[in-house]
């Protein structure tokens, strides 16, 4: 962990996704002390200036985890391996998978650290725990991540397949929730996309949709949720208003009133707002 000046009564909690969706993720979490990245779907360039912009650097996180093997979610993670130099977590099952892995090898090796399953481990500042959910990579987690300072939860599961009773259970102990919301279904099925690609997609074990992301949420919510961040929409078979009324709908459906949560979809291309959590 990092040196800080700032005083345990100080810290606040922010989030950042600097890329969401299928042209690269990456997510951080931190305190102004130290943080986490999640995913390596960025350039360090990009990175680097990312943190400049919001008056961080490159020493404001101390770890790295990782969701799947997915291009897009570990596209860079080789360069970090090699240049950042920072541990990696993920699974023993992922992380077999990343030793064999082109844009991980050969570097991610000295960089390993395997997460006990069904245990909270301990990663930079935060407790954290795996739960596996259906994408259809080598094995594809979502993460709780519990920030011991003021017991704050996040969960965060940006290919998702299809919700899981574990998935909601997690969720219905979040505090902030990143939850994907990839596809409007009329879009996905009148769109270019060859029929196996759209089956792919729909069928369980590729992505979710706005509906189904709505219905998770109506399941999930619950009255400590504060953030809901929609993420990994799809460039071409969906919209940010889309999937953002479509979230809003089912909040309103269980009678939520607009402004009790902070609701909002991630930025495919750019970075989001530094966001206090």
């Amino acid at each position: 962990m990092m040196e800080s000046n700032v005083s345990d009564t100080d810290r606040k909690l922010h989030f950042m996704s600097f890329s969401s969706g299928s042209c690269g993720n990456c997510y951080y979490l931190g305190d102004g002390s130290d943080g986490i990245l999640i995913d390596a779907g960025v350039s360090i360039r990009q990175l680097k200036i990312n943190f400049n912009a919001i008056g961080l650097s490159m020493d404001s996180f101390s770890a790295i985890l990782v969701t799947h093997d997915h291009m897009d979610h570990i596209r860079n993670l080789g360069s970090y391996c090699k240049r950042i130099i920072k541990p990696v977590y993920t699974t023993k099952t992922l992380h077999e998978a990343l030793a064999n892995h082109p844009l991980a090898m050969p570097h991610i090796t000295a960089c390993r650290r395997d997460l006990k399953e069904g245990e909270w481990n301990d990663v930079s500042i935060f407790r954290v725990k795996y739960f596996q959910v259906p994408h259809d990579a080598t094995q594809t987690v979502g993460y709780c991540i519990e920030y011991p300072l003021n017991n704050h939860r996040f969960v965060i599961m940006t290919d998702i397949g299809r919700m899981t009773d574990e998935a909601i259970n997690y969720s219905r102990e979040a505090d902030t929730l990143v939850i994907e919301s990839n596809y409007d279904t009329d879009m996905l099925i009148s769109g270019p996309y060859t029929h196996d690609l759209k089956m792919r997609i729909c069928r369980g074990n590729g992505h979710l949709s706005n509906d189904e992301c709505a219905d998770a949420i109506k399941d999930i919510w619950h009255e400590g949720l504060r953030n809901i961040f929609l993420c990994h929409l799809s460039e071409n078979n969906n919209t940010p208003e889309l999937a953002y009324r479509s979230a809003r709908k089912a909040l309103s459906d269980i009678g939520v009133q607009e402004g009790t949560v902070n609701l909002r979809t991630l930025p495919r291309r750019t970075p989001s707002p530094y966001l206090s959590l």
